[in-house]
């Protein structure tokens, strides 16, 4: 089923003609990579009128599935975006935001600032985004996965399966994180879920440079029982691995990810890192590369993923 959605860029600078916009546009590709029917856009000023007048006539006369505004979500006085989205909403979706602030922090210890709200209205499911298009594109790459299945839920009159597994889409394998939830007991100590591969693709096809890229490679490591000894050295009597503790410098995954995008060919480059005690099976890292020919991709992606693995990442068996 297809859905529809509005998108809202909320700015006074850009309502007045001082800013050419460019979260908004960003945020329309995203959508329409995943299938979503842009019914409306608009550029309101921030303030608490503007903002609810808006979202009141996107969700009451437009009846649009989903409403997203970008901008206003920030510590400045007119940053009323949130606040606004409070008085219209009828039933909040903490979990929403509470994902996409999660995802930032994995980029910049300033994503905890974002102070965005989530919830729903009548069929419409609301969500604020933040202003600049690459914190925009970064949150809602985060949690546009499972914004379809919320649109279910909405629709429906009675539950649309939560707990039911996720299905494959053609030519897919079931994600990860799902064969996880259902194989391991949960315990004090939970991983956080690795993002969707899905949300990355559409976010890289939603980006201008996205016509220079003829494939993509990802690879998704997980903990595994074999020990590294073994694997490594060869060693036949090392006792199987039962987890690992995992941790990461933020920095230096920048850096890798950064280098990354330098090579000849490489147009898109994203890496995901895991950290805390983990269980076999549980992923440790997720990478995507895009690139214009097959030679130029398959060496970014071993190159990224060696670099994660002896410059960024610490691991330690048990």
């Amino acid at each position: 089923m297809s859905y529809t959605a509005a998108v809202l860029t909320v700015s006074d600078k850009a309502s007045r003609g001082e800013r050419t916009d460019t979260a908004g546009p960003a945020v329309c590709r995203m959508l329409k990579a995943a299938g979503y029917e842009i019914v409306h856009t608009a550029i309101v000023p921030d303030g608490f009128e503007s903002v609810s007048s808006a979202l009141t006539d996107c969700a009451d006369t437009r009846k649009a599935s989903l409403i997203l505004t970008v901008g206003g979500t920030g510590f400045s006085p007119r940053d009323l975006t949130p606040e606004a989205t409070k008085t219209v909403i009828e039933r909040e979706a903490p979990g929403i935001p509470e994902a996409m602030r999660a995802a930032s922090m994995q980029i910049t210890p300033r994503g905890c600032l974002s102070r965005g709200v989530a919830g729903i209205r009548g069929g419409s499911l609301i969500v604020n985004l933040p202003g600049s298009e690459k914190a925009a594109a970064e949150n809602l790459a985060a949690v546009l996965d499972p914004f379809r299945h919320g649109l279910e839920m909405l629709t429906s009159h009675g539950s649309a399966g939560c707990a039911a597994p996720a299905q494959p889409l053609p030519g897919q394998s079931l994600p990860l994180e799902g064969k996880v939830a259902a194989a391991q007991p949960q315990t004090d100590e939970v991983s956080p879920v690795a993002p969707s591969l899905d949300a990355w693709l559409a976010e890289a096809k939603a980006k201008p440079e996205a016509g220079k890229i003829g494939m993509y490679l990802f690879h998704s490591g997980v903990v595994r029982e074999t020990p590294r000894a073994e694997v490594r050295e060869g060693k036949k009597d090392a006792p199987a691995v039962t987890g690992m503790r995992v941790s990461f410098d933020p920095a230096a995954l920048e850096r890798a990810v950064g280098e990354t995008k330098q090579l000849p060919g490489i147009s898109y480059a994203r890496a995901w890192l895991n950290a805390g005690t983990l269980r076999v099976g549980d992923p440790i890292m997720l990478v995507l590369v895009g690139g214009d020919i097959r030679p130029h991709v398959v060496d970014a992606l071993q190159s990224l993923v060696g670099k994660l693995k002896t410059v960024c990442i610490k691991e330690e068996e048990f």
